[in-house]
C-alpha cells in the first residue's frame, strides 16, 4: 500500500476529502509525508476550490519543519486566485521572495489571474512588467491572464495592445488571448474590432472556439449589429464549433434591439432544434423582440410556451407581455397576465412597472373602474404607486368623463410622496371640458403657476376647448392669444372650437385676433 500513490489517485479523481484523510492518517502509521505528498493534497483542494484548506496546508508546513516548495506556493496561489483572493495570493507571492522559494512563471501567472478576476487590472499589469527584473520570462499564460485582466473592466486599447506585444515577443497569442481581447472589444462597444480580431485569428493560425464566437456575436449585440451577429451564429457548425446557450442568447438580443421579432423567433425555434435548453434570458429577449413590435399575441405565446415548460417568470417577463397588450390594447390580457398567481410556482413576479403598464392599458381602453382599482391594490402588492401610476388613473377618469374623481385624485394623490405635475392637470382640465365644466377647467389652468408648472399646449388646448363649449368666446380668444406668447400652438380643433362659440354668441369682432 502507497500512500504517495492514493493520495495522488484522490486528487486526480477529485477525492480531496479522502487524500487529506490519508495524509493526516500517515504519522499515525508511523509514514512521514514529504512535500510532495502535500502538494498532492493541495492541488486536490486547489481542484475543489477549497482556498483556504490549500493555504492552511501550506502554512502548517512550517509546524512540522518541512520547507514549501514552489510547487506548493504554485499551487496555493492558484487555489487563491480561483477563490478570488487577490491579496493573499499576492502575499504568498512576496513570501516566496522571502523565503528564497524561486518565483516561476506559474507564480506570477496565478497572481495576474487572481488580480485580474477581481478587477485590479492596475496591480495585474504591474505583476507582468515586474517580472522582468526578477528573471522570470512572461509567456503565453501571464499575457493571456493580463489581457483576462483588461477585458473584466473592458480596456479594450490595454488588451488591444498587450496582444500586439505577444507578437512582438515572439509569442503566438492562442485561442485565450484572442476571445479575452475580443470579449474585451465586445465591452468596450467596438464591435468592428471585435470582428476583425475574430478574422486575424485565421491568419495568425488560431483556431477559434465557442468563446471567441461568443464574445464577437456579443459584441455585434451591443452594437446593434443584428445581421451580422445571426450570422456568425449560423456559421459556427461551418468551423465545427457548437453554438451554445450563450451564442444563442446574444443572438436573440441583438434581434430584439434590431425590432426583428420574427428572426429573434427563429432563433429561439433553431435552439430546440438541435437541442440546446432556452432560459429565463432567451424567452424574455424574445418576448421583448416581439414587444417592440406589437405582436401581443406571439408574446402571450412565449409565455404560455414558458409555463407549459415550467420556467421560472420574473418580473422582466411579466413587464415585457403586459406591455405588449397594452401597446395593443388589449386590456384584458393584460390584467389576466397582472393578477394570474395559480398555480403559485408559475405566477409572474410584477412589480410596479407591470402595474403601471396594466392601468395605462385600462386607462386607453375607457375602462376607468379598473384603472382606479388596481391603483389602489397597489400597496396591498407592496408596491408603491408613482407619477406614471397616478397620471395614468386621472387619464382614465378623463377618458371614463368621471371629472369628480379626476379632481379627487389631483387633490389626494394615492401616496404622499407623489405630486402633481403638468400630465396630472392637463388630464385634469381635460376632465372638466369633458364634463362641461369650464370654470373648474379654468380654475385649474390658472393654479398651474401658483405651483410652479407652465402650462403646456395640452392642458391650454383643453382649457380653451372647455370655455369655448360654454359659450365664451371671450375667454376663449384670450387663452388663445395667451399660448400664441408662450409660444404653444394651438390645434386645428381648438381654433374651430373657438371660432364656433364666436358663432354662436352672436356678431364676431374677434374673428381677425383668431387669423
Amino acid at each position: 500500500f502507497s500512500y504517495s500513490a492514493t493520495i495522488s489517485a484522490c486528487e486526480k479523481a477529485g477525492e480531496w476529502e479522502l487524500a487529506l484523510f490519508l495524509l493526516q492518517e500517515m504519522p499515525a502509521r508511523r509514514v512521514d509525508p514529504n512535500v510532495i505528498n502535500y502538494n498532492t493534497a493541495i492541488s486536490a483542494c486547489e481542484k475543489r476550490g477549497h482556498w483556504q484548506l490549500s493555504v492552511c496546508l501550506l502554512w502548517s508546513l512550517g509546524d512540522i519543519r518541512m520547507v514549501p516548495d514552489a510547487i506548493t506556493f504554485n499551487t496555493a496561489i492558484s487555489a487563491c486566485s480561483k477563490g478570488g483572493q487577490w491579496q493573499l495570493a499576492l502575499r504568498l507571492l512576496a513570501t516566496m521572495t522571502e523565503i528564497r522559494v524561486l518565483t516561476t512563471v506559474v507564480s506570477y501567472s496565478a497572481c495576474i489571474s487572481a488580480c485580474g478576476t477581481q478587477g485590479q487590472w492596475q496591480l495585474a499589469l504591474h505583476l507582468l512588467s515586474s517580472m522582468p527584473e526578477m528573471s522570470v520570462i512572461p509567456n503565453e499564460i501571464s499575457h493571456n491572464a493580463a489581457i483576462s485582466a483588461y477585458e473584466k473592466t473592458g480596456q479594450w486599447r490595454s488588451a488591444l495592445s498587450l496582444l500586439n506585444s505577444m507578437l512582438e515577443a515572439r509569442l503566438a497569442p492562442d485561442f485565450i488571448s484572442h476571445s479575452a481581447a475580443i470579449s474585451a472589444c465586445s465591452k468596450g462597444d467596438q464591435w468592428p474590432l471585435a470582428l476583425h480580431l475574430l478574422r486575424s485569428m485565421h491568419l495568425r493560425r488560431s483556431i477559434p472556439n465557442e468563446v471567441s464566437y461568443n464574445s464577437a456575436i456579443s459584441a455585434c449585440e451591443k452594437g446593434g449589429q443584428w445581421e451580422l451577429a445571426v450570422r456568425l451564429l449560423r456559421g459556427m457548425p461551418e468551423m465545427t464549433l457548437n453554438a451554445d446557450r450563450i451564442s444563442h442568447n446574444a443572438a436573440v438580443s441583438a434581434c430584439e434591439k434590431g425590432g426583428v421579432w420574427q428572426l429573434a423567433l427563429a432563433v429561439l425555434t433553431g435552439m430546440r432544434e438541435i437541442r440546446v435548453t432556452p432560459n429565463i434570458v432567451t424567452y424574455n429577449a424574445a418576448i421583448s423582440a416581439c414587444a417592440k413590435r406589437g405582436q401581443w399575441q406571439q408574446a402571450a405565446g412565449i409565455l404560455e410556451v414558458m409555463r407549459q415548460k415550467q420556467s421560472i417568470l420574473d418580473t422582466i417577463t411579466g413587464n415585457a407581455v403586459i406591455s405588449t397588450c397594452e401597446k395593443a390594447g388589449q386590456w384584458q390580457l393584460a390584467l389576466h397576465v397582472l393578477m394570474s398567481t395559480i398555480p403559485q410556482q408559475l405566477a409572474i413576479k410584477v412589480n410596479g412597472v407591470s402595474f403601471n403598464a396594466a392601468i395605462s392599458a385600462c386607462e386607453k381602453a375607457g375602462q376607468w373602474q379598473l384603472a382606479l382599482s388596481l391603483l389602489s391594490n397597489m400597496p396591498g402588492r407592496r408596491h408603491a404607486p408613482n407619477a406614471i401610476s397616478y397620471n395614468s388613473a386621472v387619464s382614465a377618469c378623463e377618458k371614463g368623463e368621471q371629472w369628480q374623481l379626476a379632481l379627487t385624485l389631483l387633490s389626494c394623490p394615492p401616496q404622499k410622496s407623489i405630486l402633481p405635475d403638468v400630465i396630472t392637470y392637463s388630464a385634469a382640465i381635460s376632465a372638466g371640458e369633458k364634463g362641461g365644466q369650464w370654470q373648474l377647467s379654468l380654475g385649474l389652468l390658472s393654479c398651474m403657476p401658483r405651483e410652479r408648472f407652465v402650462p403646456d399646449a395640452i392642458s391650454c388646448n383643453a382649457a380653451i376647448s372647455a370655455v369655448a363649449r360654454g359659450g365664451l368666446w371671450g375667454l376663449a380668444v384670450d387663452l388663445l392669444q395667451q399660448m400664441r406668447r408662450m409660444e404653444h400652438v394651438p390645434n386645428a380643433i381648438i381654433y374651430c372650437a373657438a371660432i364656433l362659440s364666436i358663432e354662436t354668441s352672436g356678431p364676431l369682432p374677434a374673428l381677425p385676433a383668431l387669423l
